[in-house]
């Protein structure tokens, strides 16, 4: 089992290449998280909802509601265990739980822990506008991905083209042909989902600390303690 733990403060995302894993279920998991997709679409319509609650917090007091904190990085940490069990990474083959808890004994995990304080009034909108850049690159990143979809469902033979292409790039070809996971990728993976962890935790106000502007692996050397728990009041 290889490990890959990230220890940048404050957000840590780590996921543990859970071998040996089956050749061809990475077929029919689109269709076991159905329900998971479900409940995610409703969390995330939450999630939206308690953010701009919270964010009018910040904003005043320059402290994160505990509650909204603890639901919000709790969505956060079920996202990140049914990505890590899809397509976004296909690295374990156990069904992720339906829990915003945290759950230390599955493969994937997410720690945030609460901030002591945050920016608020005009320094918190100055502090939210110089990520704008990483906001910028990850809405390129989704478009890219659209464009592609959109041309593949044109052209027959583009889509097969890239049909092609996956089969023989992405985790699940080289596991289907080979029956064991590409080390590299995983490391690749891993990194680019903890650059998307920081960007998206400090766009939603959940740290204070200024991520950084790309993806680089040397950003995330051995484990550490977990972090502290979410106080049950504001100080």
């Amino acid at each position: 089992m290889a490990t890959i733990a990230a220890v940048y403060r404050p957000v840590r995302l780590e996921g543990e290449l859970d071998e040996p894993l089956s050749r061809w279920l990475w077929l029919v998991k689109w269709l076991l998280l159905f329900p998971h997709h479900i409940a995610l679409v409703l969390l995330w319509i939450s999630f939206l909802v308690a953010s701009v609650i919270a964010s009018f917090a910040v904003f005043c007091t320059g402290r994160y509601p505990p509650v909204l904190f603890r639901f919000t990085t709790g969505v956060l940490r079920w996202t990140w265990r049914v990505a890590f069990y899809s397509y976004a990474a296909l690295a374990t083959d156990r069904y992720p739980p339906f829990s915003l808890g945290a759950v230390p004994d599955y493969p994937a995990r997410l720690y945030i822990p609460y901030p002591q304080w945050l920016p608020r009034g005009p320094a918190l909108v100055v502090s939210w506008l110089r990520a704008a850049p990483h906001y910028t690159l990850i809405v390129l990143f989704f478009l890219a991905f659209r464009l592609l979809w959109w041309l593949g469902g044109l052209s027959a033979f583009l889509t097969l083209v890239v049909a092609v292409i996956v089969l023989f790039t992405c985790p699940a070809g080289i596991l289907a042909f080979t029956g064991r996971y590409p080390r590299r990728q995983f490391n690749a993976l891993m990194t680019f989902h903890r650059w998307v962890a920081e960007v998206i935790t400090y766009m939603f106000l959940l740290h204070v600390a200024h991520p950084p502007i790309r993806p680089n692996p040397a950003r995330y050397p051995a484990p550490c303690p977990d972090p502290p728990d979410v106080p049950k009041s504001p100080a």
